[in-house]
């Protein structure tokens, strides 16, 4: 096992990780064993998978002491399962896949970078990694059932490709149980209009059923945003309202969020808002709609200001230069988490849930409570890198 900055070495052996292809069946279900397992990690791709969501049940271990990580599509943190010599351990989580298609002849608008995401493709992908990595036996069957947590936000939310870049939307997925499934629409450099300008609310609103949720964070590319008909009383409060309608027509539950804090320090330690207006117009319309909330602005404050101007930089993506292969410059981003970081603020974001006591906490796996003011050990993380890395930093930065 690693630390989360001590990253070469492992570089080196998940380079190798092989490459497996299975089309899906026409009777939409599969079970992956035998050869088709990639005993020492790797991906395998599903092809020509429709959209939905699918349960997978996974048998891991059975040799040597080791621990498995399951991730899936683009980087969702799936389970991390340890097991001793010779003992199997069966988990079960449900993945969704989606495509572009909202119908014959409409379609999302993703950017260019998009059309190489995981995401976005017609396939479903499952990464396995860890130390010793085993899986005997996949099991994959689709579930129309579950609950859905549709997810819209900006980079802070998103899925994030490419290591060291990471979200609390990848990461609160390894949270819930086999009952909820997490969509994530999230996408860097989008806003709360051009989110919806995109078609990506009209694509969860052809998905979206009762009893599903939407959770909405949005702020760090809004407040740029020009012109006299912009602003967080203005363009940002208007198009907010329109995913609360979304949500309602469809009998499903609104979470509004107020964006993440960036992290920019004043010279006696106190966090500096750079957010303006736009955290308080979030908390206004959740009081005028009456809708749930999750105050991420005030817990993130709280969040950074325990860990410090300097152990800060540890919960995002600051790295020397040649931590990382073909990275000669230093990385200093302090908008966008490391996985520390979008760890951390995915444990937020459950608080969050349980403070405002939605039904959907039912189906939390216990982790225990999480006191912003109190961070976790940053020494005591672990985290397996996948095998992709990206230097340039998301767009919205």
């Amino acid at each position: 096992m690693k630390q989360l900055f001590i990253v070469a070495a492992m570089f080196l052996c998940i380079n190798a990780f092989g490459q497996i292809q299975i089309d899906f069946p026409e009777n939409q279900t599969i079970t992956i064993k035998g050869e088709q397992i990639l005993s020492d990690g790797g991906y395998i791709t599903l092809r020509n998978v429709p959209d939905g969501n699918y349960k997978l049940k996974v048998l891991v271990g059975g040799g040597r002491e080791g621990t498995t990580v399951i991730k899936a599509e683009s980087r969702r943190l799936m389970r991390t399962i340890k097991t001793k010599a010779g003992e199997t351990v069966e988990t079960t989580f449900l993945v969704n896949k989606r495509d572009t298609m909202i119908s014959a002849d409409r379609q999302v608008r993703i950017k260019p970078r998009e059309r190489s995401k995981l995401n976005w493709d017609s396939h479903l992908t499952i990464e396995i990694g860890g130390q010793n990595p085993q899986v005997q036996r996949i099991d994959v069957e689709p579930i129309s059932d579950a609950i859905t947590v549709f997810l819209c936000g900006n980079s802070t939310v998103v899925d994030q490709d490419f290591e060291p870049w990471a979200s609390w939307g990848q990461m609160i997925t390894q949270w819930f149980d086999d009952n909820v499934c997490v969509a994530n629409y999230g996408e860097s450099g989008e806003s709360s209009n051009t989110f919806i300008a995109a078609r990506r609310l009209e694509k969860i609103s052809s998905l979206i059923k009762p009893g599903d949720y939407l959770m909405v964070e949005f702020g760090h590319n809004d407040e740029k945003q020009r012109g006299d008909d912009k602003g967080a009383y203005k363009h940002f409060t208007a198009a907010l309202r329109q995913y609360i309608e979304v949500a309602r027509e469809h009998d499903a539950t609104i979470v509004l969020l107020t964006p993440t804090q960036r992290r920019r320090f004043d010279e006696n330690g106190k966090l500096v808002d750079t957010h303006g207006d736009f955290p308080q117009a979030v908390r206004d319309l959740a009081v005028a709609e009456n809708v749930a909330i999750i105050d991420l602005h005030a817990m993130t404050t709280t969040l950074y200001e325990a860990f410090g101007p300097e152990n800060s930089k540890r919960a995002f993506v600051h790295y020397p230069a040649n931590t990382y292969p073909n990275q000669p410059q230093a990385l200093a981003d302090d908008t966008h988490f490391n996985p520390f970081g979008a760890y951390e603020i995915a444990r937020c974001v459950v608080e969050g849930l349980k403070a405002c006591k939605l039904p959907i906490i039912n189906h939390l796996q216990e982790i225990g409570t999480f006191d912003p003011s109190k961070p976790d050990d940053f020494a005591s993380f672990v985290w397996y890198d996948s095998p992709n890395f990206e230097a340039a930093k998301p767009d919205g930065n």
